[in-house]
């Protein structure tokens, strides 16, 4: 049976936390705990969004979520990061005690290509829509 650290950090499962969770801030839980301010800030875009689209009833959706909105982008960007990251380095920053060693594969690569994919799609459509909100006045959707 292995020794296994509860304070080892595995960067596949932080990268499918940044990737799926980004929004809520999941992976900075996971990484820095709850004392992570960045953590809560990235979970408070929810309830923010939320109040603002209700306390608003003219305002436009895309505005009263963007708190999220930029959450989920920055999740997605903090997904490319870590993945991206030498297990070297990643061991040195999270696992800088530990025995273990990170040891990425394939399921890695995967998650990135699919973050990449999902993250520069809704990049170019925040980036579209706010052009269409901010020059036409929402004339095209």
């Amino acid at each position: 049976m292995t020794n296994r650290s509860p304070s080892f950090k595995n960067k596949t499962i932080a990268a499918l936390l940044a990737s799926i969770g980004g929004c809520l801030g999941l992976y900075r839980f996971y990484l820095g705990g709850r004392r992570d301010i960045w953590a809560w800030l990235h979970f408070a875009c929810l309830p923010l969004s939320l109040l603002l689209y209700f306390s608003q009833a003219t305002a436009q959706p895309f505005f009263a979520f963007a708190p999220l909105i930029l959450s989920t982008l920055g999740g997605f960007l903090a997904c490319l990061i870590i993945g991206t990251m030498s297990d070297e380095k990643w061991d040195a920053l999270f696992n800088p005690d530990e025995a273990r060693k990170s040891d990425t594969n394939w399921p890695m690569a995967l998650i990135l290509v699919f973050t990449l994919g999902i993250g520069a799609g809704s990049l170019i459509a925040v980036i579209a829509r706010s052009f269409d909100l901010l020059l036409t006045g929402g004339m095209y959707g």
